[in-house]
């Protein structure tokens, strides 16, 4: 791995990750971590290690917006969303939901907030029971909460299956009898149920085909205009999240290393992760240079696996795979600090910067 002798720029006091300064937030996550245990032996169990697969998060999704969650496989987004939902219990930190602290409330004391935060999930198929009817699925969170709704549980299905393009006749038929995409729109028929107020969505169009992934984005961008719902998206698909997010933040190996309003993020991408995700996104009509040549995209391939979360790297957790590595990002972690407004990055050399002019004091190459 070559090194470029750099100095990193001043750190910068910033707000915290993902603050919105034109609205109140409605999720508030501080110092969220995960981590589950590795044990050894059969009868004697003891642990010897942990799976750090979120390491200290901070985000802050403000109303009627929309945060996209992205990083490659491993990375932790999925584990983040159902931390998010309480579908699993955090290690440490703080979750925040229109100001109800939820971090470690029991089941009972979930129930209510069960209300205010529901989840898409990623396979349409195995999250729709095959024994029962759409309007036994739909109606369950209904049911479960022991909401009377006017008109009837029914009457209130019939509605939602509506509302998300489907034939309210279809309310008796099993998931079996629909295709993907409109299985996918029974399940959020299902997380509209008790109209929420944030929704988390794992993955909502990965396994659906191409041409109707569009359908089901514009529905939810419909949906939250016309419901005022507050997105969390989680995707590994770049084109997706530029789309539909007001906010994108990268994760890389349980951390937060960029978060960004989505047009600063994908015309000028700070850290060198965020930077080689970009490269890999298809331009299928790139701009002519003056030249009268097509330009295309460097394509900037990384070297080595993605590390374990089991012993991940220590200080800057990408420095293994980084062509910018340096002595410091083997030794010193960066925090996520504020470059420009509304621009986070956790770098010691962010791309896209100016950088210290040479000569200069400030510019004395470090021991490697």
């Amino acid at each position: 791995m070559t090194e470029q002798t750099q100095t990193p720029p001043a750190p910068e006091t910033g707000r915290a990750a993902g603050t919105e300064s034109d609205g109140d937030a409605l999720l508030q996550v501080t110092d969220l971590v995960r981590h589950f245990p590795v044990t050894r032996g059969v009868v004697f169990r003891h642990k010897v290690g942990a799976v750090r697969a979120v390491d200290g998060i901070n985000l802050s999704v403000a109303r009627g917006r929309t945060l996209g969650l992205v990083g490659e496989s491993g990375c932790g987004k999925t584990t983040t969303g159902r931390l998010l939902t309480r579908l699993d219990e955090p290690t440490s930190g703080q979750i925040v939901i229109d100001g109800h602290d939820v971090t470690h409330l029991r089941a009972g004391q979930m129930r209510p907030m069960r209300r205010e935060i529901q989840m898409i999930f990623q396979d349409p198929y195995s999250s729709l029971n095959p024994r029962h009817t759409v309007g036994a699925i739909v109606g369950a969170p209904l049911r479960l909460q022991k909401v009377n709704v006017a008109g009837g549980v029914k009457r209130n299905v019939q509605e939602l299956l509506e509302l998300v393009g489907l034939n309210p006749e279809h309310y008796n038929r099993y998931p079996h009898e629909f295709s993907g995409g409109q299985r996918q729109r029974i399940g959020i028929a299902r997380t509209l149920a008790l109209r929420p107020k944030l929704i988390v969505a794992d993955e909502p169009v990965s396994a659906l085909d191409v041409s109707i992934q569009a359908q089901v984005i514009n529905l939810l961008e419909d949906l939250q205009d016309e419901l005022g719902l507050t997105y969390v998206v989680i995707a590994h698909d770049l084109s997706v999240v530029r789309h539909i997010s007001d906010q994108v933040a990268v994760m890389y190996l349980g951390k937060i290393v960029e978060i960004a309003d989505r047009d600063k993020l994908y015309f000028k991408p700070r850290h060198p992760y965020t930077v080689a995700l970009l490269s890999a996104v298809p331009v299928p009509e790139p701009l002519s240079s003056p030249t009268g040549q097509r330009e295309r995209r460097q394509r900037i391939r990384l070297e080595g696996d993605v590390p374990s979360p089991l012993l991940p790297p220590p200080a800057c957790r990408f420095h293994t795979r980084c062509w910018k590595a340096q002595a410091i990002c083997r030794t010193e972690e960066p925090p996520l600090r504020e470059l420009i407004p509304g621009h986070q990055v956790a770098c010691h050399f962010p791309e896209n910067t100016p950088q210290v002019p040479e000569g200069s004091p400030e510019s004395t190459p470090q021991p490697a």
